[in-house]
């Protein structure tokens, strides 16, 4: 497994195609979570209602909505660990105070339990 800097301070970066759209900067992580401020960059704003849904899914305990939020985030958008290196798979929650929280793994969450 990777060994990401999990360090405060360090930043994650959220893609969309070749497109960084956003920098998360750690501000703790909470095992599995890692926490974190969300700087928007151009292109974000394209998203901000996919994470708001599936926020409100969550919070509705919604689970099939927030599934489908869930797999749409990761058909669109891919995560790098402060290096540059890519995340195989992430869980990200981006909230509307502009904090984020999310779970991660360098590989597929399907290999894990096949």
């Amino acid at each position: 497994m990777t060994d990401p800097d999990l360090t405060t301070g360090r930043t994650w970066r959220l893609h969309h195609g070749d497109r960084e759209i956003a920098e998360l900067t750690v501000t703790g992580a909470d095992m599995p979570w890692t926490h974190a401020e969300v700087e928007a960059l151009h292109g974000f704003e394209e998203f901000r209602p996919l994470f708001a849904e599936q926020e409100r899914a969550v919070d509705d305990e919604d689970w099939e909505q927030a599934d489908a939020c869930y797999t749409q985030i990761r058909s669109a958008l891919t995560m790098t660990f402060p290096d540059g290196s890519p995340v195989a798979e992430f869980m990200l929650h981006i909230h509307d105070d502009g904090t984020a929280g999310w779970r991660w793994r360098d590989e597929p969450f399907d290999a894990v339990n096949p």
